[in-house]
């Protein structure tokens, strides 16, 4: 019988979200008799010891026993179980310095890592992730923010509520003032930023009215690849093309700085990709006062993304001449909303969310004897670095 343990998370601060929640597991055993799940003891899941217990699934301490183990942030070096198969986003692909000794103890511990980065579908397109739930939490946040600098509305932190149902009622009746709302990007996070202006009762606009129109209701403009960056020589933009080499491209999304309140940042960023604008840029006409950094890179694509606060505190303020960071909604700053683990605020939603897709496009395979889905995401088999990340055998010791 194939085991499967939902390990505790050990890096701290400590994580609540489940791969799997007790439903779930439920219903793999009833449609999957040859596994059993298990989870392992902890006091800081979303979901109690007890939910899973009363689901059919054995909580214990020691899941040494089990081949599969599911986790969800970087598992501590000290934690892993030697020669088993791990699932977990380990943040190593970009050869990450900070998870270099976690990479290292994969390989000597001759473990099989699956990244959940790494799995994505035959055109690319990413199958897991808690995007969504990072765009409405920061989304939720960029604009409780913006009210508490003006005073002109008032919004609740989203772990105050406890689930997204909740967290929606607490919009019915919110009145916004006539702001502007930059949102980039195009994937899940953005799609979580857009599900929150709609229900908020911000209205979408062409970036051409955003920019050249005043308007006497809250709006926002959603900014994709061919709006925020175009060819140096060539003035035009293609997609792959820019995946490819990022470097070739520039910014097109200063005009956006002398007519936004807010930004809604959620674009991929590496580093070479432009950043939305530099810091120079910021003078008199730059009129942005909130920018929520949902992708969170600091130095990133929002250059006064100065490194992650909390989520029982969010915000803090940026000086817009010296760049120190400062306490928020201080006049003359302007406030950063950056957090590295949004949806542990809405746990319980994004815990669902991501095991359906887990179930749906990964599980099945690997009970299954694994696909070509699950291959291209084996960064390490065995202690072996597998042919497509060859590139970090450095990062490895190898």
């Amino acid at each position: 019988m194939l085991q499967i343990a939902l390990i505790r998370e050990g890096k701290l601060p400590s994580d609540n979200r489940v791969a799997l929640t007790p439903a779930q597991c439920r219903w793999l055993h009833t449609a999957y008799p040859g596994i059993k799940i298990v989870a392992q003891h902890s006091p800081h899941r979303c979901y109690t010891d007890k939910e899973f217990e009363k689901a059919g699934v054995a909580v214990m301490e020691d899941v040494s026993g089990c081949d599969i183990f599911l986790g969800i942030k970087e598992v501590p070096a000290e934690m892993l179980v030697p020669g088993k198969t791990y699932l977990f986003f380990s943040h190593t692909k970009k050869l990450q310095p900070h998870n270099r000794k976690l990479f290292q103890a994969i390989i000597e511990k001759k473990i099989t890592l699956i990244d959940y980065e790494c799995l994505a579908h035959d055109d690319g397109q990413r199958i897991l992730g808690f995007g969504f739930f990072a765009g409405v939490v920061g989304a939720h946040n960029g604009m409780m923010a913006y009210g508490k600098r003006t005073g002109w509305y008032n919004l609740n932190s989203v772990h105050s509520n406890r689930d997204y149902r909740t967290l929606i009622h607490t919009y019915f009746g919110l009145k916004l003032p006539n702001i502007k709302v930059a949102v980039t990007g195009s994937g899940r996070v953005a799609h979580g930023v857009l599900e929150v202006m709609n229900l908020m009762g911000v209205t979408e606009v062409e970036p051409d009215e955003y920019l050249e129109k005043k308007f006497s209701y809250p709006v926002y403009v959603q900014l994709k690849g061919a709006d925020l960056y175009t060819h140096i020589q060539s003035k035009t933009y293609k997609r792959e093309h820019f995946h490819e080499y990022p470097q070739e491209y520039r910014s097109r999304f200063l005009p956006y700085t002398k007519c936004t309140d807010i930004l809604m940042n959620g674009v991929y960023w590496t580093e070479n990709v432009p950043r939305l604008f530099e810091r120079t840029d910021i003078d008199d006409s730059f009129t942005i006062q909130t920018i929520a950094d949902i992708t969170d890179d600091e130095n990133g694509s929002v250059p006064i993304n100065l490194g992650d606060q909390t989520i029982e505190n969010p915000v803090y303020g940026v000086n817009r001449k010296s760049f120190e960071k400062t306490l928020p909604y201080l006049p003359g700053s302007i406030d950063v909303m950056a957090v590295g683990n949004l949806p542990n605020e809405l746990p319980r939603d994004a815990s669902q969310y991501f095991g359906e897709q887990l179930i749906k496009f990964v599980l099945d395979d690997i009970i299954k004897g694994g696909s070509s889905i699950t291959q291209r995401a084996t960064i390490v088999e065995q202690g072996t670095l597998t042919a497509p990340y060859s590139y970090m055998a450095g990062y490895a010791g190898l």
